[in-house]
């Protein structure tokens, strides 16, 4: 265990100092300018030392966060990277797996925050935390609140809409197989009608059909799945848009051409 004692130099610490009494967590090269009054070559000299002690990271080009003394890779880290996704592009919602595993709907922890914008940014990577940037369009960008952690806040889908966003675009999510299990984990919280709205509003038919059958394989909101299947399905769409491109059978109730098998997508329940 190392216990050298780590001296900062007097703009380092005008720069730490001024910087937690300003509440910023993560600043640019331009607000450390402004607070050290010197020299862009002195600047980045300051910044690169704080960087090698550890009081500062780099999370991209010109944009660095603050780490308090105490903070480290474990612990509430997670939760400190969701706190700096609204630095990093707005609007925003963190969604997808991440969600699925911040409610509790998956035991799997995944290495990306997956965030769901409007604009296009490339993905980019932060200490042991991929950050994977999911563009859709703003007629399906909605759906999210607000939540706090780490002494910060930040957007998140709500289940009903992780729900949703999972069965449009099962990649994000780990797979179908995790979103008929975050369905089913999460079938006490969800509001059901608040899913069928949210998959109606999405205006992709082939939510509706996923989440339909799904239901029915689980056995749960017999009330929802009927509604779904009494609507006109044109045609036939894949369940697992992942699994093969052979189907099993299909179901002409949903308009699914089922791929996988019932055991492989509920086999984790035990029965």
């Amino acid at each position: 265990m190392n216990t050298r004692k780590i001296i900062l130099g007097p703009r380092e610490l005008t720069l730490l100092f001024t910087l937690e009494k300003e509440g910023s967590s993560v600043f640019t090269f331009t607000q450390a300018q402004r607070i050290l009054e010197t020299t862009t070559p002195s600047v980045k000299n300051v910044l690169l030392r704080l960087r090698r002690k550890g009081r500062i990271e780099e999370i991209e080009k010109g944009k660095y966060l603050l780490v308090p003394a105490k903070a480290g890779y474990e612990g509430s880290w997670s939760e400190v990277s969701f706190v700096l996704v609204p630095h990093l592009i707005d609007p925003y919602y963190i969604g997808f797996w991440s969600a699925l595993n911040y409610y509790g709907m998956t035991e799997q922890t995944p290495r990306v925050v997956f965030v769901v914008t409007v604009k296009r940014k490339r993905d980019l990577e932060y200490g042991p935390t991929k950050f994977e940037f999911v563009t859709l369009s703003r007629k399906k960008f909605f759906g999210f609140v607000e939540e706090r952690a780490a002494g910060g806040k930040f957007n998140i889908s709500s289940r009903e809409k992780t729900v949703v966003d999972c069965l449009l675009y099962p990649r994000y999510c780990g797979g179908i197989d995790e979103a008929v299990k975050g369905l089913w984990n999460a079938r006490r919280e969800l509001d059901f009608a608040k899913v069928l709205e949210f998959s109606k509003r999405l205006g992709v038919n082939v939510v509706m059909r996923r989440l339909g059958y799904i239901l029915e394989l689980l056995r749960i909101e017999k009330d929802v799945s009927a509604e779904i299947a009494s609507g006109k399905f044109r045609g036939f769409m894949w369940l697992d848009p992942l699994g093969p491109k052979k189907a099993l059978e299909y179901s002409a109730k949903y308009g699914v051409m089922i791929n996988r098998t019932e055991k492989e997508l509920t086999g984790w329940m035990g029965h």
